[in-house]
């Protein structure tokens, strides 16, 4: 493994201080909103159903709303884009603080904000991620796809640790609203970034925008190795990856606690991507990114059946920071491999897809496990889920040197011209 040199050499850059820090957090607030939320739906429902639902509203546009934010960023400016939607996201965050405060809110009027929230993220996720290779030189650029990861799972760790003690005390609302504070500060970030024109936009308005997502489309699904490798990361997020995001019934049917457990739990799961983050960002090279993204899954599935067979608090913890360090790498490197290979003029609609792949469809896989879990219990469905993650290890170990050959290779964003 390369030094931790590598990372602080991304770090050296005037944008990518700003980007990360901003990131850091906006992310911090997004974790205390998601634990805040994820315990009210639970007190207003005592129901495994509704709060995958709540998960599924916020995540879920991302299905219609990634591939049309997707196609906007590559045509529009990527920094005002970031700007507006993120404070939008702060905005729908302040309301429902706000409605929590006051006692006004009910389950179907969260929901529908959280939808609301839901296709914001779907618009900053692909123009933000969309601007970082603008903020750093190309050799420095999975470091800073590591950086971001990293800024993520520390948030992970942070916003849970805050949130927990903040939801005993205060109540929810406060949690939620440090969540608009936080995307109010990283909107006022935003016009501090110096991003080349170039990189602001991706093409000029040369078709419609159904135009645009169609390009989008068949170029991934036309290319022989971003088409695979997001078609098993789809895969691996439905199918392994709700866990996380339907927590509670876990906290209490499974452990008999509360939500102090509940934040112990995901901050255990950061702790965890936070320390495997740093081992993958700190690589230094392409070679090897598509095998461990490939194989990372499999420790995820093994980890997951450690959670569900135990009562001892302790030991789910360990389990779930195995699944988080997993979940870490499959994330870093699929994502990095995403970046590295798409053509530059593609990029917004590549990333785009990658953020419908880990917004929409933990959403569905949760919704899905909630659903299940009110007619079996949260044992079954979760065997169930990692005994089909098998099959489709098995078919990624199969793509695996096809998809290496091409998603490693220099020049890889120019693939399909070739």
């Amino acid at each position: 493994m390369a030094s931790l040199s590598v990372l602080t050499r991304a770090l050296a850059h005037r944008n990518a201080k700003v980007f990360f820090t901003a990131s850091l957090i906006s992310w911090t607030g997004l974790w205390m909103h998601r634990i805040a939320i994820s315990w009210f739906a639970w007190e207003l429902t005592d129901s495994a159903f509704w709060v995958g639902m709540v998960a599924f509203c916020d995540l879920a546009p991302a299905v219609v709303v990634s591939p049309i934010a997707g196609a906007i960023a590559d045509r529009t400016d990527r920094l005002k884009l970031t700007f507006w939607s993120q404070a939008m996201i702060g905005v729908m965050a302040a309301v429902i603080a706000l409605l929590v405060a006051l006692g006004k809110l009910d389950i179907y009027t969260l929901l529908a904000l959280e939808v609301l929230n839901g296709i914001a993220s779907s618009f900053a996720q692909p123009a933000r991620q969309s601007l970082m290779p603008g903020l750093v030189p190309r050799n420095d650029l999975t470091a800073a796809v590591g950086l971001n990861s990293l800024c993520f799972n520390v948030a992970r760790f942070v916003g849970p640790a805050l949130a927990g003690p903040l939801i005993a005390v205060a109540g929810v609302w406060p949690a939620i609203a440090a969540n608009a504070v936080a995307y109010f500060i990283a909107t006022a970030t935003t016009p501090l970034l110096k991003v080349s024109a170039e990189e602001r936009q991706g093409h000029a308005k040369t078709k419609s925008l159904w135009g645009d997502m169609r390009d989008g489309l068949r170029y991934v699904a036309g290319h022989p190795g971003l088409g695979p490798i997001l078609t098993y990361a789809a895969i691996v997020a439905l199918l392994l990856r709700s866990l996380p995001e339907i927590l509670p019934p876990y906290v209490e049917r499974q452990f008999g606690l509360g939500a102090e457990a509940l934040a112990v739990l995901t901050a255990a799961f950061g702790v965890g991507a936070l320390l495997s983050g740093i081992f993958v960002s700190a690589r230094g090279k392409m070679h090897g990114t598509t095998r461990l993204a490939v194989f990372a899954p499999a420790a995820i599935s093994l980890a997951m059946v450690g959670f569900i067979a135990t009562s001892w608090f302790p030991f789910g913890v360990l389990c779930a920071a195995i699944m988080g360090a997993a979940m870490s790498v499959h994330g870093i490197c699929a994502q990095t491999l995403a970046q590295s290979a798409s053509d530059p003029a593609m990029r917004g609609r590549v990333l785009s897809l990658w953020g419908l792949i880990v917004r929409a469809f933990p959403a569905l896989g949760a919704l899905l496990l909630g659903a299940a879990g009110e007619i079996f219990g949260m044992t079954l469905p979760t065997l169930a889920a990692v005994l089909l993650s098998i099959i489709a290890l098995a078919w990624g170990i199969r793509r695996l040197p096809a998809m290496a050959r091409v998603l490693e290779g220099e020049g890889a964003g120019d693939s399909s011209k070739r």
